[in-house]
This record gives C-alpha cells, structure tokens and sequence, in this order.
C-alpha cells in the first residue's frame, strides 16, 4: 500500500543546514526517514516552521517529499523555547494550508510537534506515530533543569499517541519510568546517511580527536576542552595533536581563523590554541572524512536519546568515546566499538583518548568492530523497512477500531 504520510516537525527543517542552534540529530533523522520511505513509494510533507525567510514556502527533495513551512505569525528564527506560544496559529496556519484528511498516517517529532499532533488525530481521526527525540525527564537528569510545562505535555503525547517511536532501549526503558501506562512502545533505531562508510585511511596523519555538534555545556564541548587541556599540559599527547571540532553557529566562531569568537570557549582554549581546531559546519561527507581520519570520535554529552553522531562516525570505521549516558550506552558497545567515560569527568574523559592515542592498533581494531556494527544496526533501508511496516500495523489497528464502532 502506498501511503501518503504527514511529518510534523516544529523546529527542525530537514533541509536546514546541519550544525545550527536547531539542527541537527533531529533534523537529520526526518530527513532521512523520508528519504527512506519515499525510496519504498511512499509520499511524505514535513510541516515545520518557516525559521529562515530566504527559503520558499514549500520545497521538494527526493522524489516524493516536500518540506511545507509554517510561519505561525513569525516567519524567521525563533527559538524552540518560544514556540510553545506559537501552537495555535501554527496548527490553523497548517489546517489552512493543506488538506490534513487526506493523510493516511501521521509521525510527529518532538514534544511539540505532539501536541499539535494530538490535535490533529483528534479532530481528523489519523493514526499517529511519535518519536521524542529527547525528554524532559532526561534533561532534567542531566542538567538539574526541570521544565513542569514540557513534561506535563510529554505526558499526555505518550499516552495518548497510537505507537511511540523509541530509539534505544535506554529510551524505552526512560519511558516506561517516566510515564504511568504509556501507549506502546517500539523500538527502532536511527540510521545513518550512506555518506558515512569507511574510507582507504592515510598511512601517514597526525593524530587528532574530533567533535561535532552544538557548542553547548549539555553536548559536553568545556568537559571535552578541559580534559584534552590535561592531555597536552601534562604532555601526554604528541606535539603534533590536534583537537578538531565541528558544528557551531556562525555567531560562536571564526571559520577563516578556526577559532571561536564566543569569549566562553576563548577562555576555555586559552594557552591550548595551536591544538584545537574550530572548522565550523560541514556537510555530510565533509563529516564522513573527518571522522575517518581521526584517532577517535568524543561525544561527551550530559544526555543523549540516541546520538546520532556516534552512530555516524562509527559507521565511518572511528571508535567512539561516549559518555555513558542515555542512548549512548546502547549505540557504543564498551570496549567493543568504542569506549564509555562517567559524564562531565575530565579525568576519565583523558584518560580514555590518552588510552586510544597510545595502542592504535586497539583503537583500529575497535573501529573496525565499530563500522560492522553500525553496517548492520544503523541501516536506513532496514529503518525503513522496520518504519514502514509498523505504520501499516497502525493503519489497520486504527481501521479496526473505527470498525468495531
């Protein structure tokens, strides 16, 4: 059955450049899902907001997906912690611009996107799939940080939604803790962009790190600059090694000089500049070669639902040292692909690249272990596959109800 499927994405545009305040994991894997389901014949609109005036309303990629955006009385940038206020003219914005009856299921992403979602199966009756991407209850683990208001909603989206999309066991798991019977779960990892694959490596190269996310305190960027600091203060590390880290906003760093303009991270580098390296954004291939050629790639997060970048440079044949948090601790298998450090421990933090940087021949054998995996777990194809299946399981749960009516 071909199927015509609603994504509602509030913040994340699929086609807005990765590496930006928001975009990035969530971004990606709404792309990709829809690239994927619409290499099996299927039609899918992503709804989400119009956050950069200089692209169109509506725009087409791949052969069947279009991305429709919704000003919601604000067309440009506004931050996700406002669009909450937002709601209600993005949903009537939304029931204006396209025929929601016309969908035969719907996949909303993110907490906000839920609540819209509910809307929308309550008033026009669509099986509707959620995904969080990450929770409340998570951020608030991590970062000491309660939102009363977001895990209200979470909440209710997870009960009241048909299926919930979880990533990771962990995520499960979280879940079932968080939520008094929740609607059910399924999990279904998240796939990797075929541009990350193992490349023919370098037999000469200096010996790097490499990062690549949003320079926040929760991605864990000053817990990873301060263990590295240790690294070459204490001289544990060659002269010739450098930390490269990508992502950013444009505001926070210098691209021509590689270095961050924000005073925070000045000062977090300070003394230490001629070993790190801010290249800024990249593209996907532009990432699959940098975590190819790199000695290990470090996601150092306070939490993480998935981690999407661990999956991506694992896929690349590159050990991971993860922190050992969330979803994480299911996509880096400990000692097999990758490594787990405590969260916000620079010590162990250091002493884990210190270990990688030292016994190559570990660190290689570990990324070959790692692209293997993430070959097998990490498929697009088989998320698809697995997605587009449980779609057709709700349909017909949901045509049934409607029947037994």
């Amino acid at each position: 059955m071909k199927k015509k499927i609603l994504f509602i994405s509030d913040h994340g545009d699929p086609l807005a450049p990765l590496g930006g305040e928001q975009s990035g994991g969530q971004n990606n894997y709404v792309k990709q899902l829809a690239l994927s389901l619409d290499r099996r014949g299927h039609s899918v609109d992503v709804v989400t907001h119009w956050a950069n005036a200089k692209v169109p309303a509506n725009e087409h990629f791949g052969s069947r997906c279009r991305v429709i955006r919704v000003a919601a009385g604000v067309k440009g940038y506004v931050p996700k912690s406002e669009l909450y206020g937002m709601l209600f003219d993005f949903y009537d914005e939304m029931r204006s611009r396209i025929d929601l009856s016309s969908y035969d299921v719907m996949h909303t992403h993110y907490w906000l996107s839920g609540l819209l979602g509910a809307r929308v199966a309550e008033d026009y009756g669509i099986p509707w799939i959620h995904t969080s991407h990450s929770l409340g209850v998570a951020k608030e683990q991590a970062t000491g940080v309660r939102e009363a208001k977001r895990m209200v909603a979470e909440q209710f989206i997870l009960q009241s939604a048909d299926t919930v999309i979880a990533t990771t066991p962990s995520e499960r798991k979280l879940i079932n803790s968080f939520v008094d019977n929740p609607s059910p779960i399924k999990v279904i990892p998240i796939g990797v962009d075929e541009s990350f694959q193992p490349f023919i490596r370098q037999k000469k190269q200096r010996p790097y790190f490499a990062f690549a996310g949003r320079l926040e305190s929760t991605k864990g960027i000053y817990t990873l600059l301060n263990a590295f600091r240790l690294l070459i203060e204490k001289n544990e590390l060659p002269p010739s090694a450098k930390l490269v880290i990508a992502g950013g906003e444009p505001n926070k760093i210098d691209v021509q000089k590689k270095m961050p303009s924000c005073p925070k991270l000045k000062k977090a580098i300070s003394g230490i500049e001629r070993h790190v390296e801010f290249i800024g954004a990249r593209t996907q291939k532009q990432l699959a070669e940098l975590f190819n050629e790199a000695t290990a790639v470090i996601v150092p997060s306070t939490y993480e639902s998935f981690g999407m970048v661990a999956a991506e440079a694992q896929a690349c044949g590159s050990p991971v040292i993860a922190s050992k948090v969330g979803g994480l601790q299911d996509v880096v298998r400990n000692q097999e692909t990758g490594l787990h450090v405590e969260k916000e421990n620079k010590e162990h933090l250091a002493f884990a690249m210190k270990l990688l940087a030292a016994n190559r021949e570990f660190a290689r054998s570990l990324g070959r272990r790692a692209a293997a995996y993430a070959r097998k777990e990490f498929n697009w194809t088989t998320v698809g596959q697995k997605m587009d299946a449980l779609y057709e399981v709700v349909i017909n749960g949901k045509q049934k109800v409607f029947a037994g009516d």
